[in-house]
């Protein structure tokens, strides 16, 4: 199971917030690429990215923050935020990052989802289900829908979607353990592979995950208020 440190930038800084709150903000560091090469330093195999601005704006804005990260490190970054254009995700691989992530574009505007899966293929293209109460969030998580995410991991399937980046935003940040049976659940009944992320906060919800087959897990609030430390995780032989 990979393991994602998350970098999120909020007016040029790496920030977390809590369930999604923007009102609710803890900033980690002034300077996003400095904290992206300490997770390189520490062991990080792969990095990931939200511009949280750009996911609430609907476009993207910490553009320079973005690549400087990318040019900082060695590692594969992988980039969500305010992708609801065409242009938006050719620039973001123009400057190596990895993958882009689509979110609120996977509710409003399927096509160009499709559109970039066959031209960067399924490895370079992501979609991010950011849940609240069994329904589908967007624009940033302040909107929520009436989409049941397993319908929409369903039409995900069927247009070649291979990997999402599953959120329970109101396990996010708050380090309580995540939404193990949202992932069973998801994984029980689609084949794609998913990124858990939200709530993760010790080896043992770590060990749950990889149990399940995840793809992959984000940790965020967890490594900044060190609860685990990136080494430890790394080094877990339960999680190779």
């Amino acid at each position: 199971m990979l393991i994602f440190p998350a970098i999120d930038i909020k007016d040029g800084k790496c920030v977390r917030l809590s369930q999604g709150d923007f009102n609710s903000v803890s900033v980690y560091s002034q300077d996003p690429a400095e904290m992206a090469f300490a997770w390189q330093e520490e062991g990080a195999s792969h990095l990931h990215v939200v511009d949280l601005d750009g996911a609430r704006r609907g476009k993207v804005e910490n553009w320079e923050a973005i690549e400087n990260i990318v040019q900082k490190v060695r590692i594969p970054v992988q980039v969500g935020g305010g992708i609801r254009e065409e242009e938006t995700a050719n620039r973001l691989m123009d400057i190596g990052v990895e993958r882009v992530i689509l979110g609120t574009a996977a509710i409003q505007n399927i096509g160009l989802v499709e559109k970039l899966l066959a031209y960067y293929g399924r490895d370079k293209v992501a979609v991010s289900l950011d849940v609240r109460d069994g329904r589908v969030s967007s624009m940033g998580w302040q909107e929520v829908s009436q989409i049941d995410p397993l319908d929409l991991c369903k039409t995900l399937e069927d247009i070649g979607v291979r990997l999402v980046v599953y959120t329970d935003i109101l396990c996010d940040g708050m380090l309580k353990g995540p939404n193990i049976k949202a992932y069973q659940d998801l994984s029980a009944r689609s084949s794609l592979d998913i990124i858990a992320s939200g709530g993760v906060s010790s080896l043992k919800d770590l060990m749950r995950l990889k149990k399940m087959g995840l793809y992959g897990a984000i940790l965020g609030k967890a490594l900044y208020e060190g609860f685990l430390t990136l080494h430890e995780v790394m080094k877990c032989p339960e999680l190779e």
